[in-house]
C-alpha cells in the first residue's frame, strides 16, 4: 500500500507491536528513555506524525489526518497493534479506536487534551476558555515569527507549568521550536479538541493522569472516565506530569507493559471460549 505521506519510523525489539504515538510539538525522540523498558518483549515502533521533524509536510493537518496515518501505518505493520499515546497522541489514538476498532488490540493514553468533552458549568469548562485563550496566544506568538517565545509559553502556561522551560534539555526545546509550527496547523482544525466517534469497550483502555499535572488536563481524564469511556482502567502516577515516559520512565512503562500484558492474556482467552464454543 502506498502513502502519500512517509513516516520517519524507527522500530526495535520482537513480539507483539506496540506503537507509541507522540505529542504535539515533539517527534519520536520523545520516547528515547520510555522505549527500551519495552523492547525487550516487544516490537517497539516509533514515528514522526506528519508535520514534525523527519515527516515534513507544508499544510494544516487535520487530527483525523493524523488517525489515517496512523491507521495506515498500522496495516502496513500488521493489525492489531497495542498503541501508547501521550497528549494529542492520545487524541489520535482515541479517534482512531472509534473509527477503527479492528486496528487496535489495546490502547494506553495519557492526558489527552479533549476540551471537547467538557460539559457546561462545570469546573473543566471554566478552564477550558483559559486553556483555549492561552493557546490562541500561543499560536500568536508563532505567527509572528517567535517560535521559541510560542514554545516557552506552551511549556509553561498549558503543557507542564511554571518554570518548566528552564528545566528541559536543549534539544528537547530545539525540537519543540522547530516544530512550532504545528500547533497553528492544529488549531485550524474545528474538532482538534472533539471526540465525535466513542471509543469501541472491546478495545482494552488505559487512561492516566499525572499527579503534578496542570489542573485541566487531569479534569479532562476525570471526565473521559466518568462519562465518555467509563470502560478504561484508570490510573494516576504518582509525582508525575504530563510526560511522564520522560520523566518516570520505568514507573510508566510497568504500568504499560502489565496493561498490555493483561490485555493480551484476555484476547488469548476470549478466542479460546470462541473456539471451544
Amino acid at each position: 500500500m502506498s502513502r502519500v505521506f512517509e513516516p520517519f519510523v524507527v522500530a526495535e525489539g520482537e513480539g507483539p507491536i506496540v506503537v507509541l504515538v507522540h505529542g504535539g510539538w515533539t517527534d519520536h525522540r520523545t520516547w528515547d528513555f520510555f522505549a527500551p523498558h519495552l523492547s525487550d518483549c516487544y516490537r517497539v515502533v516509533r514515528y514522526d506524525r506528519r508535520g514534525h521533524s523527519r515527516s515534513p509536510w507544508a499544510e494544516p493537518v487535520p487530527r483525523r489526518q493524523d488517525e489515517d496515518d496512523l491507521a495506515a501505518l498500522i496495516e502496513e505493520l500488521g493489525a492489531p497493534v497495542h498503541l501508547v499515546g501521550n497528549s494529542y497522541g492520545g487524541s489520535i489514538s482515541l479517534g482512531l479506536i472509534g473509527r477503527r476498532p479492528e486496528l487496535v488490540a489495546s490502547v494506553a493514553l495519557h492526558e489527552p487534551p479533549l476540551l471537547g468533552v467538557a460539559r457546561p458549568g462545570t469546573p473543566l469548562s471554566a478552564e477550558r476558555h483559559v486553556v483555549l485563550g492561552a493557546l490562541d496566544e500561543v499560536a500568536a506568538e508563532v505567527r509572528r515569527g517567535r517560535p521559541e517565545v510560542g514554545a516557552c509559553r506552551f511549556v509553561e502556561e498549558v503543557a507542564l507549568g511554571p518554570g518548566s522551560w528552564a528545566m528541559l534539555p536543549p534539544h528537547v526545546k530545539a525540537t519543540m521550536v522547530a516544530n512550532a509550527h504545528t500547533l497553528v496547523g492544529t488549531l485550524a482544525d474545528p474538532h482538534w479538541g472533539a471526540l465525535t466517534d466513542l471509543a469501541s469497550p472491546s478495545v482494552p483502555l488505559l487512561l492516566s493522569d499525572g499527579t503534578d499535572s496542570p489542573a485541566w488536563l487531569r479534569m479532562v481524564a476525570d471526565e473521559l472516565a466518568n462519562s465518555v469511556v467509563p470502560h478504561a482502567e484508570r490510573l494516576t502516577l504518582a509525582a508525575a506530569g504530563h510526560v511522564p515516559h520522560l520523566t518516570n520512565p520505568a514507573e510508566y512503562a510497568t504500568a504499560v507493559r502489565h496493561f498490555v500484558s493483561s490485555a493480551t492474556s484476555s484476547a488469548t482467552s476470549s478466542t479460546t471460549m470462541e473456539v471451544l464454543s
